[in-house]
């Protein structure tokens, strides 16, 4: 393997793995807010890892300027949303969760 085959694939793992860390996070955590925050910084950084490594893997051109274009684009915009999202659930008052909340009911 290439060096440029051998960052391709370690971009895409690393894509990967953190594509996963945010379904987990949106599945597992407990209300809008930590799966706002889980998926928000998770799936930003496996989204623009993975994009990186098309970007290298296009070896320059039209499409590799595109890629990039994109790439900034997901950096800026999915925090960006997941932020006007969760203030926008704040606003509605809807309350985070605590543990003292579930004490309470029991």
């Amino acid at each position: 393997m290439t060096p440029t085959e051998i960052a391709v694939v370690v971009l895409l793992v690393g894509g990967v793995f953190f594509a996963v860390v945010a379904a987990v996070g949106l599945v597992r955590l407990p209300d809008l807010y930590t799966r706002a925050h889980s998926t928000s910084k998770s799936e930003t950084l496996g989204a623009v890892l993975a994009l990186a490594a098309v970007t290298i893997a296009f070896d320059g051109g039209l499409s590799t300027i595109k890629t990039a274009l994109l790439l900034l684009f997901m950096f800026i915009t999915n925090p960006t949303a997941a932020h006007a999202i969760v203030r926008a659930a704040s606003e509605q008052g809807i309350e985070p969760w605590t543990t003292d909340t579930e004490e309470d009911q029991s």
